[in-house]
């Protein structure tokens, strides 16, 4: 059996956040991750410019500015045979006006790294969390397995889950989700992109294809959106006409129908929109997609799930170091979080029921019309209506910043 005084389950980029900002305040602090490290596919590479804000508070901007990113400061339409600006970030307050794509790999390294330099940081990866131990009805660490089969536990003064959307400690510790259906999955692949394709973010809408591509400079990160629960009915055809009725509507796209050799290449997303009722129990806080679950529409889940764990740092880091961790500053954390989920999942139910519904119902074709129909053209003419969307995709609202305990210099 091995002890600390917050026991974080989950490497990913709120889990290594709150492990970096907590051993930073002095609390001995270990972070769970089951994988052998980093090396994975992820679909979220999306750095907004809170996280951006949030990294050099740390005194990690001039490390982050050397990693391999792609900034995207606009998104562009297909309409009528040509690509036409959508939105764009050129304007958000603040210093950095654009979403970096990273390979997510390079942050949760870069994190980990700033981690290590801290003497109360410890992260233990091929180890995963498989159960919660309980002391009478509280909460106090994990059963665990590792990698070549040992088991253990680890006891703790307070457990945080931030373990994703099928986490298993928040399933363990019985609390009760709302769960909103969702009209779509996703499929995620790559395809080739050259220097004469468009920029940015581009967004695919025809009849027979709704997509967002990412542009991460020598390739395009593609999300192609396809019915709920469709997946196995659909697969069955030539993986190359997803790309081709993609062209349909991107031109630009045509020679590379064919870039796609199997099925094998294309990975699904079931796609959930969920919130727990309650973040936490006695020893027990969930954040990021352990305590909401979060649509891709906006691709703004794992940064609000950093902000999660900077809030929770800022709240949690006096009561840790005295051992006086109570519900009521767990109930802290959530009420903090809650305005910020809550608003970001309102706009995503909007999104699936106005837009993403009818798109993938093939009752949107603005890829084929000779003009951008009425209410996008009304959202391209009106400055203020126009700045709504890049604001809350990027920037959101109660954004986080770090805690006077974490600050560096670069």
């Amino acid at each position: 059996m091995d002890r600390t005084t917050c026991l974080v389950v989950g490497g990913g980029p709120a889990g290594m956040v709150l492990g970096l900002l907590l051993a930073r305040a002095g609390i001995d602090v270990m972070v769970l991750e089951k994988h052998k490290d980093f090396l994975r596919d992820f679909r979220g590479d999306t750095v907004h410019p809170t996280t951006l804000d949030l990294l050099d508070e740390l005194g990690l901007g001039e490390e982050f500015a050397k990693l391999r990113a792609r900034k995207l400061d606009q998104i562009q339409l297909p309409i009528g045979g040509s690509t036409q600006p959508l939105a764009t970030l050129k304007y958000l307050p603040g210093k950095h006006k654009y979403i970096a794509m990273v390979p997510q790999w390079d942050l949760l390294d870069l994190l980990a790294r700033s981690a290590d330099q801290e003497p109360s940081f410890r992260l233990r990866m091929n180890t995963e969390a498989m159960e919660v131990i309980r002391d009478g009805g509280r909460i106090c660490g994990v059963g665990y397995r590792t990698a070549d089969g040992n088991t253990g536990e680890i006891r703790a003064d307070l457990t945080v889950a931030c373990d994703g959307r099928d986490s298993i400690l928040r399933a363990a510790a019985g609390l009760r989700s709302h769960s909103w259906p969702t009209p779509m999955d996703v499929w995620w692949f790559r395809l080739p992109r050259t220097n004469i394709d468009p920029a940015g973010a581009i967004a695919v809408v025809n009849a027979n294809r709704a997509a967002v591509l990412l542009d991460r400079g020598d390739y395009w990160q593609c999300a192609t959106l396809i019915a709920k629960g469709s997946d196995q009915a659909v697969r069955g055809g030539p993986v190359s006409e997803i790309v081709r009725s993609m062209a349909d509507a991107a031109p630009w796209l045509r020679d590379r129908v064919h870039a796609l050799h199997s099925w094998d290449e294309v990975k699904l997303l079931d796609v959930k929109l969920d919130r727990l009722q309650r973040w936490y129990t006695d020893g027990l806080l969930c954040i990021g997609d352990a305590a909401h679950a979060m649509s891709p529409a906006g691709g703004v889940g794992i940064n609000l799930a950093v902000q999660d764990a900077v809030a929770a740092a800022r709240i949690l880091a006096a009561p840790l170091c005295s051992g006086t961790v109570s519900e009521a500053q767990l109930a802290a954390v959530q009420r903090r979080r809650t305005a910020p989920t809550v608003v970001t999942q309102g706009l995503q139910r909007f999104l699936h029921a106005r837009v993403i519904r009818p798109a993938v119902a093939g009752r949107i074709d603005i890829a084929n019309a000779a003009r951008a129909p009425l209410p996008l053209r009304i959202f391209r003419r009106t400055p203020f209506v126009r700045g709504i969307l890049p604001f809350l995709l990027a920037r959101g609202i109660l954004p986080e910043h770090a805690p006077d305990f974490a600050r560096r210099e670069a």
